[in-house]
């Protein structure tokens, strides 16, 4: 299954206190319940004024059906096409 970057813009979100970063992923929790199993949620990384969350989907019209319902913006989502670390510079 696609693995996707998504950017939201939102401004200020890096000092949203611990209980308000709680209750967005309760949200974002609960609409992907809604949605069923083909979506998952993998994590988020918070910064000054943007989400960048790493999502497993079908499609890029499902990560943004998620945004809709959510309420929280999907400005770009991207299809991860790979992934590499430091280890990758070791070779098979």
């Amino acid at each position: 299954m696609p693995k996707f970057l998504v950017e939201r813009n939102i401004p200020g979100v890096g000092n949203l206190t611990p209980v308000k970063l709680q209750a967005a992923s309760r949200k974002s929790n609960e609409v992907l319940m809604q949605m069923g199993p083909s979506i998952q949620w993998v994590e988020s990384y918070v910064t000054g004024d943007k989400l960048y969350c790493v999502y497993i989907a079908p499609s890029e019209e499902a990560i943004q059906e998620h945004a809709r319902v959510s309420g929280f913006p999907a400005n770009q989502v991207l299809q991860i096409k790979s992934i590499i670390d430091p280890t990758t510079a070791e070779g098979t």
